[in-house]
């Protein structure tokens, strides 16, 4: 966890304090130094130093401010004509702070131009037995060097600064997707499990009126559809749990064109595929031109409608992902088995022949695929093989069958 003093990282306060001590640092050198023409001395040329030093405390925070004020005290230790001092130094850090932290660089091309100016006037007071141009020209290099530098440090900083942002930018759109993806595959599911239940509605409607017509002439008849009602309104009672958990979260409501709002009963987008259809599913995919081989072991012969249509979902997006990825040729293996749970397992071994326009990807299949599987509290593995290709091998609770002696009792 960073710490912070006045609202600033403890690491950047403690380097600023040493950046002014070290100018403080110089201060003290100059007055230990006996006070000579070249080199004066006394509380006024310490008290320029001082007040430069305290400047640079705040060289982040107001870069251009700063630079101002030390320019202001470097004008004063001119027309006081005392030439250039060792905290001088305190000139060339606020000219690299304005370049490096200003908002414009306007302000860094300015505070360049002050210091060219000052360079001048630094020469021209630093004594008769020095040739003036020549130190003009040595200040000028150092000063010079200093502010590129500062302009490098800038340029590599805003960089930085700006693949963070488009870094940040990136995960908020990909969050973004991804919840929008999840919501539309609810809003799917939750259609879905609405055709299953009111399916389950009607057959207990018809049931218990075929119930109520046949009790006094044939009971026995009559016992059977009320054992098919209970049957079946503890299975609707289930799917209509798992629609609630899909759809906990608030949703807005639909608009009214919603396609699906209006589709026809035989659009295939609305219509219940179940686990019996997967052949046909499979056929489909070797006329695309897979090499789909297909293998049921031990499956109930009946499973819960929305059950059936989660395990022919999960099939068809494995097969399409395989189509997309591996490529036309690719052996792929569809294999439905109980294993205390319900197990599908899809594999491919990734070496079909690569289209020459890849298939546009919609980029939320296995998002939607943990979606549905998640609704059954199941679990979804899905990754690259050992030795090449892909596999998606989902988990499926098996529902629990109702001992008929408790139905009957």
């Amino acid at each position: 966890m960073s710490r912070t003093l006045f609202g600033r990282p403890l690491r950047g306060v403690a380097f600023d304090v040493g950046v002014s001590a070290l100018v403080v640092l110089s201060i003290l050198v100059t007055a230990a130094q006996p006070a000579t023409s070249a080199v004066p001395g006394g509380w006024a040329v310490a008290l320029v130093g001082l007040a430069m030093a305290v400047a640079l405390l705040f060289r982040r925070g107001h870069p251009s401010l700063v630079a101002t004020v030390v320019a202001g005290l470097a004008l004063i230790q001119v027309l006081a004509g005392w030439g250039p001092l060792p905290y001088d130094l305190a000139v060339l850090i606020a000219l690299y702070s304005v370049v490096k932290y200003a908002d414009r660089l306007r302000d860094g091309v300015l505070a360049g131009a002050v210091a060219a100016v000052g360079v001048l006037l630094a020469a021209s007071q630093a004594g008769a037995n020095v040739v003036w141009w020549a130190t003009a020209i040595y200040f000028g290099l150092v000063t010079g060097g200093v502010w590129l530098a500062a302009l490098n440090v800038r340029t590599r900083r805003l960089y930085v600064l700006s693949l963070e942002e488009r870094a940040a930018t990136l995960e908020r759109e990909r969050e973004a997707e991804a919840r929008a993806a999840v919501v539309g595959e609810r809003a799917r599911i939750a259609r879905e499990l609405h055709d299953v239940v009111a399916h389950s509605m009607a057959v207990m409607i018809v049931q218990a009126d075929g119930a109520r017509l046949l009790f006094d002439r044939d009971p026995e008849t009559a016992r059977h559809a009320v054992k098919v009602v209970a049957d079946t309104g503890r299975q609707a009672l289930e799917e209509m749990r798992r629609l609630v958990d899909v759809l906990r979260e608030p949703q807005p409501p639909e608009p009214a064109t919603d396609p699906d709002a209006t589709a026809p009963t035989g659009d295939p987008e609305r219509r219940r595929a179940t686990v019996a259809e997967l052949p046909a599913l499979v056929g489909r995919f070797r006329d695309a031109g897979l090499r789909v081989r297909y293998r049921a072991e031990d499956v109930p012969a009946t499973l819960p409608p929305g059950l059936d249509l989660t395990v022919y979902r999960v099939v068809q997006e494995a097969l399409t992902n395989a189509l997309k990825h591996a490529g036309v040729g690719a052996d792929v293996t569809v294999g439905l088995g109980v294993e205390d749970d319900l197990v599908v397992r899809v594999t491919d071994d990734g070496r079909g022949r690569t289209p020459v326009r890849p298939a546009p990807s919609g980029g939320h299949g296995l998002v939607g695929m943990r979606e549905r599987v998640g609704v059954y509290d199941g679990r979804l593995v899905a990754g690259p093989r050992s030795g090449g290709g892909w596999q998606v091998e989902v988990r499926l609770p098996l529902p629990s069958t109702p001992d008929p002696e408790v139905i009957a009792a």
